[in-house]
């Protein structure tokens, strides 16, 4: 038999007949995607836009035939579990699960927006007992783990610890959604644990009564993004952004409120979640300064000679990076490098030491994903220095954009022959895809095995810089390189 190239998720959950929720959500989510959706039918609600007339509890029988039917033939990658309408059906469901070796998201649907309770009492223990155990993502939003954990959950600052007592219950992590009880900033703010780490996605508070489907949307929406391979994570940021469009673009269709629209793979900034590990306080957001236009051709150097060797050929942003060096020594190079950015009117920016880069009154600082941890954001930007960052995946594009930097470095675009990096090249393609997002709004640069050969191809994109380092340090002819270059930017812009 060929091998399959198309991810294959299994939807585990309710029919819906007014297709705004459940299986029909689902499958909608999964075709956006490129993914192939396959359905367990576990309950058939007879239900339109503003009431659920009917829910009637798939047989144990015919569960059991879907489940082997696709069990026998087309294989999940994925699972994700909505409506568990009985205690049968949480029994079978768990039995099954005890094998099934893929990633199983589990939005916990206990009651419908529109109508109320869908599940009878007793489900919710047995979903404690057989089910979270095999989540490794459990989706709730506010209401449903209130009954999870049997209390209340008032404010904003009850979410981390309702969360992690939900992973303390036996889910492997938890997202939990807010929804219209959970804003702030005027955003929407879930959180995400592990029980270990944690995060808030806070994404664009919407006003729309469109929101129907929305819970089976999202957690759809992660577990099609994992079966295309993304990590969770990624995943999660991916969905959110993808709810939110479709909360942006939904209509009415009958007479009670519609449902979140299903238009195609996220696209747009105004929809992307920004990731905190802290919740944004009232009113407060961090402003770094402009660099008031592109970057253009973007070297990243070594020392101070290499700095002023290259502003000598006209190069306006570069980057000094230092692993070598400290002490006093560190210091020198930092201050003739911001002395050398003063001279030419250049942009020097410094790679990590932002304490350095505040003393001498650097034009910016550049900071890795794992800078973020330790560098005082407040101070750099009360210092009035820009501020630029590395990103490799979506989750730290979120991140990044939590903070509104000076501009965004995108990469790794080709593998690195001499170097051994956990990231995935994310090629041209995609770095088209997050010129399409983020350019508007931020200036970027594409950096990562991009040569001088290569550098037409990933300008070609619209990203407007391009960030090199051995192709011009280890060049023959460094000028000669870096002119060409210049002009190569010239004329992709």
């Amino acid at each position: 038999m060929a091998s399959r190239r198309k991810p294959i998720a299994w939807s585990i959950a309710g029919s819906d007949s007014g297709g705004g929720a459940g299986i029909q959500a689902d499958l909608a989510t999964f075709h956006d995607f490129g993914v192939h959706g396959c359905t367990v039918i576990t309950a058939i609600a007879a239900q339109n836009s503003f009431a659920v007339g009917h829910v009637s509890v798939t047989p144990r029988r015919t569960l059991a035939a879907q489940i082997n039917a696709l069990d026998s033939d087309l294989q999940a990658d994925v699972i994700k579990l909505g409506m568990l309408a009985s205690e049968e059906v949480v029994a079978m469901m768990s039995k099954y699960l005890e094998t099934f070796p893929g990633f199983v998201v589990c939005d916990p649907v206990m009651s419908s927006s529109i109508d109320g309770e869908l599940m009878p009492e007793g489900i919710c223990n047995m979903l404690i007992e057989k089910i979270l155990p095999r989540a490794d993502l459990l989706t709730p939003n506010l209401h449903e783990a209130e009954s999870l954990l049997n209390r209340s959950i008032d404010s904003l600052d009850d979410v981390e610890r309702a969360a992690a007592d939900i992973v303390a219950l036996g889910a492997r992590s938890v997202l939990l959604t807010g929804g219209h009880s959970n804003a702030r900033n005027n955003e929407r703010h879930d959180y995400w644990t592990d029980g270990e780490q944690g995060f808030w996605l806070s994404g664009p508070n919407i006003d729309t009564l469109n929101t129907r489907g929305a819970g089976c949307t999202l957690s759809s929406a992660i577990a099609a993004a994992v079966a295309r391979g993304y990590a969770l994570r990624d995943a999660m940021v991916i969905a959110k952004a993808y709810v939110s469009q479709g909360l942006r673009m939904s209509v009415q269709l009958g007479g009670g409120p519609g449902s979140v629209g299903h238009i195609g793979w996220p696209q747009r900034l105004a929809d992307l979640p920004s990731l905190s590990r802290h919740l944004p306080d009232h009113g407060r957001r961090l402003s770094f300064a402009s660099c008031d236009g592109g970057l253009g051709l973007y070297p990243i150097v070594d020392s101070a000679a290499w700095v002023s060797r290259l502003l000598a050929c006209g190069v306006k942003t570069i980057q000094l990076r230092v692993k070598h060096l400290s002490g006093e020594a560190l210091e020198q190079e930092v201050r003739e490098a911001v002395a050398l950015g003063k001279q030419f009117n250049a942009r020097v920016l410094i790679n990590d030491h932002w304490q350095l880069a505040i003393s001498e009154g650097a034009y910016g600082v550049h900071l890795g994903q794992a800078d973020l941890d330790l560098a005082d954001m407040t101070a750099i930007a009360d210092a009035g220095l820009r501020l630029g960052i590395t990103t490799h995946t979506y989750n730290e594009v979120a991140r990044a954009h939590s903070l509104r930097p000076s501009y965004i470095a995108i990469g790794p675009i080709y593998a690195a022959a001499d170097k051994n990096i956990p990231w995935t090249p994310q090629g041209v393609p995609q770095l088209r895809r997050w010129v399409g997002m983020l350019s508007a709004d931020y200036p970027l640069t594409a950096v990562g095995g991009i040569d001088f050969k290569r550098a037409k191809d990933v300008l070609a994109t619209g990203v407007g810089s391009v960030a090199l380092v051995s192709a011009i340090t280890q060049a023959d002819n460094p000028e000669a390189v870096v002119a060409e270059l210049m002009a190569m930017h010239e004329t992709a812009a």
